[in-house]
């Protein structure tokens, strides 16, 4: 696909670039306070589910969970379709466009629902 005949492709790449980011920086930083932390004795009761739940009582950490969730899956929405192309599979390149993209944007919904309905 040229620029010409897909406009939408920077918006694709900066969505990669920052799921990329969030998952290089991001997620061993969460991995750390929510997993290690507590077993290493830096917090007591840091993963405990009280703990957890009253995390969730404030936008901004609801805020900070979705775009660890979701920007990832924009990273790999796009690596997955230009892995696609590369294997050679350059036929159903529109369909596979739209089953990447749209999968993210199923999960982005998702994601929503779960942390600003549910919780």
């Amino acid at each position: 696909m040229s620029y010409k005949q897909d406009k939408t492709e920077p918006f694709w790449w900066g969505l990669f670039s920052a799921g990329g980011v969030v998952a290089a920086m991001l997620i061993p930083v969460l991995i750390y306070f929510v997993g290690l932390a507590e077993r290493l004795d830096f917090g007591s009761e840091a993963s405990s589910y009280d703990t957890m739940r009253a995390l969730f009582n404030y936008p901004l950490a609801k805020v900070f969970f979705f775009v660890v969730a979701v920007l990832p899956l924009y990273h790999a929405a796009h690596r997955i379709r230009f892995m696609l192309h590369e294997f050679g599979v350059r036929k159903l390149i529109l369909p596979i466009h739209y089953i990447c993209y749209g999968g993210a944007i199923v999960g982005t919904g998702l994601a929503a629902y779960i942390l600003f309905y549910l919780l």
